[in-house]
């Protein structure tokens, strides 16, 4: 059984490799991009690369520690009063390195480790976030859903006037911190307000309201709309939302409910996520899953989790998916997963909609292509190319992905 497993995942990104672990691969290219906007710096992640192992995740937890803690203790010594933007750049390093130390715990729930490193990223986040020209404001969101959406505020400098506001969100696995270096400074550069959140399944609601994903996004997003309808400088005819990733099919999903959108964006467009991650495990565990029998599924799962030719994506995606769908067992993550779908919905999304694939993407192939021919004139595609060096979510091209998808926002913002 174990065998099937071994060619689970192959990784087609044209880049010369930063591990010849494939998924490690990715995820420090993760911190290298963030060092586009200032969040990392390359030779401090590529020094800590050098240490892991590929596929011993204690190792990339061990990296990224010892990195990020060295990092927070020179940030901690700087005269703040006296060297504010070298304070502020300092913090924001050590944050992206606690993040990633955290990445791969989750397949232990009980780790504490999961708990202290996310406290320890949220204090030097929320330390550089302080010494920002206007300091961002964190928020929870109230909802009549018996939960609470954490968000972080933003508004670039200059007059107190009514302006667009994007919303961003991110997906299956990353913390809304993360949002800042991916899209939100290059947002605020253009002069836009900027709130990112969480919803149930992501990083801190996971954590410490306890709720997995839900599929009705819009029970996260119509009462953050509702919040910034009651800030008088937000213009609520420009408001446009953001979804990466597994948000890819969480904002498009939402906009079929919540109809006070300007635009939306899915980065990468998603359009029936469980159908589509089904397809990726091998045809035995397959039609076992289809059989309804959940013993043997989650035998089989678990077996394959202590196999030595498991692939670290097949492991580190079994251990997120539990972990973020609030369950240990697989057969009821994967189970959930098969209702994130947008057949239903598809024809109530109004658009207009920014849908974008990447040709180098390893986790999702081609489905933001069949969103958009599903959406037909109400959406504008792009992919970007093998050339443009993005990736997957726009991981190792921020700038460039803000380029194409926000200079199309600004043609919407421009007409409301």
């Amino acid at each position: 059984m174990n065998l099937i497993f071994s060619t689970i995942y192959v990784c087609a990104i044209s880049l010369i490799h930063l591990s010849t672990d494939s998924d490690f691969h990715f995820e420090i290219l993760r911190d290298v991009a963030a060092g586009s906007y200032g969040h990392a710096d390359v030779g401090e992640v590529l020094t800590a690369a050098n240490s892991i192992v590929p596929g011993d995740f204690e190792s990339f937890y061990r990296a990224f520690n010892t990195l990020a803690n060295s990092v927070y203790d020179v940030a901690l010594k700087i005269d703040v009063k006296k060297f504010p933007i070298s304070a502020r750049d300092t913090f924001f390093r050590a944050s992206t390195y606690f993040r990633s130390a955290d990445f791969y715990l989750h397949g232990n729930q009980s780790d504490p480790r999961i708990y202290s490193l996310w406290a320890q990223q949220i204090a030097a986040f929320d330390s550089a976030m302080a010494l920002l020209s206007i300091p961002g404001k964190r928020v929870n969101i109230t909802t009549p859903n018996g939960f609470y959406v954490p968000a972080i505020w933003y508004t670039p400098a200059g007059p107190k006037v009514r302006r667009p506001t994007v919303i961003i969100g991110g997906g299956y696995d990353g913390g809304q911190e993360e949002l800042l270096p991916q899209m939100g400074i290059n947002a605020l550069e253009r002069g836009w307000n900027v709130l990112t959140y969480e919803g149930p399944g992501q990083a801190s609601v996971v954590r410490y309201q306890h709720l997995g994903f839900i599929f009705e996004w819009e029970k996260v997003v119509t009462p953050v709309v509702d919040y910034l309808y009651a800030l008088d400088v937000v213009d609520s005819s420009a408001i446009a939302l953001v979804g990466l990733s597994f948000g890819g099919i969480l904002a498009p999903r939402a906009s079929a409910f919540e109809r006070r959108l300007a635009a939306t964006l899915a980065l990468d467009g998603l359009y029936e996520f469980g159908a589509l991650f089904l397809k990726q495990f091998p045809d035995k565990l397959v039609t076992i899953f289809n059989s309804g029998n959940s013993i043997q599924f989650d035998n089989a799962v678990s077996q394959a989790m202590t196999s030595s030719l498991v692939t670290t994506e097949f492991k580190w995606t079994v251990d997120q998916g539990m972990w973020a769908f609030n369950t240990t067992s697989p057969f009821d993550w994967m189970t959930q997963l098969q209702a994130y779908t947008l057949v239903d919905v598809v024809d109530k999304i109004p658009g207009p909609m920014f849908v974008a694939d990447s040709a180098t993407d390893t986790f999702f192939t081609g489905d933001g292509a069949v969103l958009a021919s599903k959406l037909g004139n109400r959406s504008t595609y792009y992919e970007f190319d093998v050339a443009s060096g993005v990736g997957h979510a726009g991981v190792g091209g921020y700038r460039m992905q803000c380029q194409v998808a926000f200079d199309w926002l600004q043609g919407i913002f421009d007409k409301c």
